[in-house]
């Protein structure tokens, strides 16, 4: 059987075995409200169909039913179509400004990826330079004075950034 908790409306299914006949209280798993849960007996009679049924009222009815059907139906698709073209113009706006903050953004990042890229190959460079320092000076002589003013000059840049921390 289907339950539905008179607090938040959430319904449940429930296995009739669960209930006992003179009732029991339930708790919503959404809002945890407890309530008392009695099943209700239903009309178990027969009904008889009277046999002086004027099938003119039917169709009347139905009509009018089907007329009343046809009104709420074209108001909802009214009301489908402003609602659509309100968030249409919601989604374009939210586009508009998201791409304006992701313009800016991406200029600022790319600068920074473009100088953390930098410093990782300069880094990248000097450990080279210093692993294959002996094997260089081999091959090019005049390499080992360049090397060594440059070593010097890592120092001293290390220096100066330690004395200004």
């Amino acid at each position: 059987m289907i339950i539905t908790c008179p607090n938040c409306n959430k319904k449940f299914k429930i296995d009739n075995s669960l209930i006992p006949d003179e009732g029991r209280d339930l708790q919503c798993g959404s809002c945890n409200h407890v309530w008392f849960y009695n099943i209700q007996e239903k009309n178990n009679e027969v009904l008889e169909l009277k046999q002086e049924i004027i099938s003119e009222d039917i169709e009347t009815k139905v009509e009018n039913n089907d007329d009343k059907i046809e009104d709420k139906q074209q108001q909802e698709e009214i009301s489908k179509t402003k609602i659509n073209n309100k968030n249409k113009e919601k989604n374009s706006e939210k586009q508009k400004n998201t791409t304006t903050l992701k313009k800016t953004e991406n200029k600022g990042s790319k600068f920074f990826s473009y100088l953390i890229v930098f410093i990782v190959s300069f880094v990248a460079l000097i450990i080279l330079l210093d692993t294959l320092k002996t094997p260089l000076i081999y091959v090019f002589p005049g390499l080992e004075i360049i090397l060594f003013n440059l070593f010097e000059t890592l120092q001293d840049i290390k220096l100066f950034i330690i004395d200004l921390i």
